[in-house]
């Protein structure tokens, strides 16, 4: 099994996260925005090959990993959707971050403040989530905390005024999984 991702991505973490927490054999293979563009359809990261089955997307790799290690993966349908509101939220850091870096003034135009507007929204009901103060994670707390983290390092995000997350990610960043996969400096 070949995990394909760098290590600045928040979906590549989660997913080496998963593999660490696992008994599975992989190769995580770093990898550039060329190889990406070369390698998977998607033209991003993360993306696996495991013999003939190739996956392009970190959910589906995380149920993969989640399934072939016997353990659980997002069991009722209100983690799905935190889950889900969680990618909705990195996906929008995302996308602002990139285009930011392109030098779009992106408190200019409407697109990027509803951007920008969704990201406070969901903090807002992150806050409201059930936090634990140790592990084990589940993958929604995963993704939470892979989120955070690389939100308030690339600086998208300000968490000052949320108590909760703010414990919970000097938590989550203690955990030995957590240091083992964490961004080279």
């Amino acid at each position: 099994m070949k995990l394909y991702g760098s290590f600045t991505s928040p979906f590549v973490r989660h997913c080496r996260i998963a593999l660490l927490e696992s008994t599975l054999d992989y190769q995580f293979i770093e990898t550039d925005q060329a190889s990406s563009a070369k390698l998977s359809p998607t033209k991003r990261v993360p993306f696996l090959h495991d013999g003939e089955l190739s996956l392009t997307d970190s959910s589906a790799i995380l149920r993969y990993i989640r399934h072939k290690s016997s353990k659980t993966y997002l069991d009722t349908v209100v983690e799905l959707d935190q889950f889900c509101m969680i990618n909705t939220a990195l996906d929008s850091s995302i996308n602002l971050f990139f285009l930011s870096r392109d030098g779009v003034d992106i408190e200019r135009f409407d697109y990027t403040i509803r951007q920008a507007q969704r990201i406070n929204a969901t903090l807002a009901e992150f806050e409201k989530f059930e936090l634990p103060l140790y592990g084990p994670f589940n993958d929604v707390q995963l993704r939470l905390g892979c989120y955070l983290s690389w939100a308030v390092f690339r600086q998208r995000i300000d968490i000052e005024d949320y108590p909760k997350l703010k414990i919970f990610l000097a938590t989550i960043e203690k955990e030995p999984f957590f240091i083992e996969t964490a961004p080279p400096m």
